[in-house]
């Protein structure tokens, strides 16, 4: 589904996925959505809320999930991607140590390799 950047109203939203507007204002209530709000209070959805909603029809509706299922799998999709994260960073931190000590080897490699060959320049001149 291709849609503009921006944010959406309510109405727009709701037509956009074949909704009760009442249905995106339960799944709100429900904590499932936060849409920002204007000065005159009326609900902005982020293309972030859209996604989410689109996540959380298809769920309910297709997949007949209820919302505290829903929630929990929001909530563990978050804790998901949370240790996604934290694991990367364990990842490349550990890349670059791997980095670090084998160009540490490599250099004490051709320091001792310098060291052979000057005492065998040594020996060779005795």
């Amino acid at each position: 589904m291709k849609r503009k950047k921006g944010f959406f109203s309510i109405s727009a939203v709701a037509e956009m996925f074949s909704v009760h507007q009442q249905t995106v204002r339960l799944y709100e209530k429900e904590g499932l959505l936060s849409p920002k709000r204007s000065e005159g209070n009326t609900r902005l959805f982020s293309e972030e809320d859209v996604n989410r909603l689109e996540e959380i029809i298809y769920l309910t509706h297709k997949l007949g999930i209820n919302l505290a299922g829903v929630d929990m799998i929001l909530k563990l999709q978050k804790q998901i991607k949370k240790m996604q994260k934290e694991m990367n960073a364990v990842f490349k931190n550990a890349q670059n140590e791997l980095i670090k000590e084998n160009e540490q080897a490599k250099m004490h490699i051709r320091t001792s390799a310098q060291r052979l060959s000057d005492l065998k320049k040594i020996s060779e001149h005795k």
